[in-house]
């Protein structure tokens, strides 16, 4: 690995997923609280104030930004399943990262609402079938239109991608 910024390789959609594919990305999702905690645990005040590379966010910031994401997907994930094709609300990822509330809650408070928030994700993902997949919602930002089998992919590496962050960085470090 070279590139610290993508730990696990950069994100390409390869869909339409199989629904093996689309089964390994929700379970994915589904550990993703647990790895987190893993990856965290036992970590000092002062390693979660590390960046996980020169210019990049802490530890604490990656962990917030966790659930901050999620929070939005599942939203959007919603909005695709109710409407057509509704255009979703951007936001300002690096600016969330930066408000009080980063280094003013516990990360463990995050990893719990993670916790709770991929649960009700999960029910919703395994219950979607068929052309429930390739419904879609325009993101403005990138002035483009996504399925739902592709943010479903994503949103697999997401997870994958903030943890790698933070186990890469204590490997590095030999914590």
């Amino acid at each position: 690995m070279t590139d610290l910024r993508y730990p696990v390789g950069k994100y390409e959609y390869g869909g339409p997923w199989t629904e093996a594919q689309r089964a390994a990305f929700i379970q994915t999702i589904a550990d993703t609280p647990a790895r987190l905690r893993e990856a965290v645990g036992g970590l000092s005040a002062a390693q979660l104030e590390t960046p996980y590379r020169e210019g990049g966010w802490t530890v604490r910031q990656v962990a917030h930004h966790l659930p901050d994401s999620h929070m939005n997907a599942l939203t959007r994930f919603k909005l695709a399943l109710t409407e057509e094709q509704p255009t979703i609300k951007p936001y300002d990822e690096v600016r969330w990262a930066e408000l009080g509330d980063v280094p003013g809650t516990p990360v463990e408070n995050s990893i719990a609402l993670l916790d709770a928030l991929h649960q009700r994700w999960v029910v919703l993902l395994r219950s979607m079938q068929g052309k429930d997949w390739e419904r879609t919602y325009i993101h403005p930002e990138h002035g483009k239109t996504f399925t739902l089998d592709n943010v479903l992919g994503m949103y697999g590496w997401h997870c994958r991608h903030h943890v790698a962050h933070i186990t890469s960085l204590r490997q590095r470090q030999g914590w």
